[in-house]
């Protein structure tokens, strides 16, 4: 534990699971708290035990990101509090089952949370950090982000937008001395299984993480200053390979013909 002022963390869905721990670990770290979640008691809970155990300063407010007036409530509080210096986007909901099995309301309202409240939550915090020159962005992404065959689609391509976002963000913003992340946790213990309507009991113990081990993995992870932590992946020359391929293609992705296998070939007289 550490006594050294950090500033304030501001973390979404911080009731349980991934966003309490992280609230745990960055409180040890020096850091003063906004924990942001849907239920109060399991907020007031979590803010208690922290505080206790820590000493720092935790606040709690009860918002439903994916209702307008309670995300535009956090989008003010990450623009007017100059204290805050992270911005953990933490909050977010999931979807197991195939695109015909799913109903496209829930479907939209993960979009909602998953896309919309996160990238809303960016734009009201970077322009305060850029102008203190100073500050910490961590998007909790998903391995479903680069892998969406996996499971349902909707989910894995909101995770790639997350992604998407973060590697823009790096681009726009390091160089004004902010940090970015996004992390991409595979399969971890916590209850956002089962509300996404899977079961944890049906995968094999092996590809399930403990949810203290991923926290740690993604801090240790932000510590490294990586821009992509996958707390799974055991050789991140893996991870740098497919980067690298990636970037290969940028050179080739807008030119001024079509790529010679697309050619029609002329017709012989």
């Amino acid at each position: 534990m550490t006594n050294f002022p950090r500033g304030t963390a501001l973390i979404t869905g911080a009731s349980s699971g991934i966003g309490a721990l992280y609230a745990d670990r960055l409180a040890r770290r020096g850091y003063d708290l906004i924990l942001v979640a849907r239920s109060q008691d399991s907020l007031t809970r979590v803010g208690k035990d922290i505080a206790q155990a820590t000493g720092r300063n935790v606040k709690t407010v009860r918002a439903d990101l994916g209702q307008r007036d309670d995300l535009m409530k956090i989008e003010g509080i990450l623009r007017s509090d100059p204290s805050i210096t992270m911005l953990v986007n933490n909050a977010g909901v999931g979807a197991v089952e195939p695109l015909l099995m799913s109903d496209v309301e829930a479907m939209e309202r993960m979009i909602r949370l998953n896309v919309t409240a996160l990238t809303r939550l960016v734009y009201a915090v970077a322009p305060s950090f850029v102008s203190r020159e100073r500050g910490t962005i961590v998007n909790m992404a998903s391995a479903l982000g680069i892998a969406p065959e996996i499971l349902n689609g909707v989910y894995g391509a909101t995770k790639a937008f997350v992604i998407a976002l973060t590697f823009s963000l790096q681009k726009e913003l390091a160089e004004k001395n902010i940090r970015i992340q996004a992390v991409l946790p595979g399969a971890v213990e916590t209850p956002f299984w089962e509300a996404s309507g899977g079961s944890l009991a049906h995968l094999p113990d092996q590809i399930v993480m403990k949810a203290e081990d991923a926290v740690d993995a993604a801090l240790a992870g932000l510590d490294m200053g990586e821009l992509i932590t996958l707390p799974s992946v055991p050789d991140i020359a893996d991870w740098n390979a497919y980067e690298a391929a990636r970037q290969k293609l940028m050179p080739n992705l807008s030119r001024n013909i079509p790529a010679p296998r697309y050619r029609t070939p002329a017709l012989e007289s």
